[in-house]
């Protein structure tokens, strides 16, 4: 069976909703969701991972699978999508994901032990210096097991948001570096909490997917020299455990006059002023899930693509970020 698997930073889908959870249907806001319904629609995906969906509330009563469930229902026509999320934010911007009960089934499968959930603290070497620092995701990230229609395990998923390393305070330049250094390094915590679990997981023979916007590149700029890794490269994981290595569905990007291709989002140098083109949304697998392809679905770099250019006019209005979809080959009937 090939399954169609993606992930999409839809930017602040809270603001598409009204405070009872339900989709606004007027405006600015009726434009947008019918810009984000006409891409998730030509992607077709079985399982959507999305950062920056609606919010989910402590108290429970109001969640972001519920909204996205009332979403798709009113703009997908047609579809069946069920929604699934996760431990709430302390901020907003959750994440969440829809899929297709027809072909899969997924639960969210937190990793429970005391000091081990996402939601909770916990302890990290970011500098190698052998002393740990407390650092906490900012959103946790959503655990999932996708298992086929007979309940037999596909692969475990992971869908981030980690920390931005944007600096959005007025700042000198010595404060500017000092803060850089410093969300960098929650940026690698983060990750390095993440790729812990992936290990656990491949320790126990199960296969996994991260996935999401991780704010971060392949070698991209001076502090990932600086300190001598990047984000993805640590959820890729270690060479000495080459089994264990998670491979990147899409092609390392390449540097040219406009920044990275492929590329998923843009930014604007602070110094500057340039935009940038940047590959920080990401799917990687781990090495026995059969992926076929990737693709970022990205208008002004897939020039050949007839369903994406079909909806180009949608993707560069419904968000920020371009999706990212690939597929994998599994042996579930």
């Amino acid at each position: 069976m090939i399954l169609k698997i993606g992930v999409y930073n839809v930017a602040w889908m809270r603001d598409l909703f009204d405070t009872e959870g339900n989709p606004k249907m007027t405006g600015k806001e009726l434009s947008r969701s019918q810009q984000l319904a006409e891409v998730i629609s030509a992607m077709n995906p079985d399982f959507l991972g999305i950062a920056e969906g609606p919010n989910t509330l402590v108290d429970g009563s109001k969640t972001a699978s519920e909204q996205m469930e009332v979403w798709t229902q009113a703009f997908i026509s047609g579809s069946n999508y069920k929604g699934i999320h996760g431990f709430p934010s302390a901020g907003q911007q959750e994440l969440c994901a829809i899929y297709k009960p027809d072909k899969v089934n997924v639960l969210f499968t937190p990793e429970t032990k005391e000091g081990k959930r996402f939601d909770q603290p916990f302890l990290q070497d970011t500098t190698n210096r052998l002393i740990k620092e407390q650092y906490r995701h900012y959103r946790p990230p959503l655990e999932l097991s996708i298992l086929g229609l007979d309940d037999k395990m596909i692969t475990r998923v992971i869908i981030a948001h980690t920390k931005s390393k944007g600096i959005f305070d007025m700042v000198d330049y010595a404060r500017f570096e000092q803060i850089s250094a410093r969300d960098r390094l929650k940026l690698f915590a983060e990750c390095m909490s993440i790729r812990e679990r992936c290990d656990e997981y491949l320790e126990k023979n199960q296969q996994v997917m991260v996935m999401g916007d991780i704010n971060d590149g392949f070698e991209l700029d001076f502090y990932e020299n600086k300190f001598s890794k990047s984000a993805v490269e640590i959820l890729l994981g270690d060479l000495w455990k080459p089994d264990y290595v998670l491979k990147a569905v899409l092609p390392k990007p390449k540097l040219n006059s406009y920044g990275y291709t492929p590329n998923s989002s843009r930014y604007t140098d602070r110094i500057t002023g340039d935009k940038i083109n940047v590959l920080i949304d990401h799917i990687l697998a781990s090495q026995r899930l059969k992926v076929l392809n990737g693709t970022v679905w990205n208008p002004y770099s897939e020039k050949s693509n007839p369903i994406i250019q079909s909806i180009s006019d949608s993707l560069k209005k419904a968000s920020d970020h371009f999706p990212v979809l690939c597929e994998i080959e599994t042996s579930n009937s």
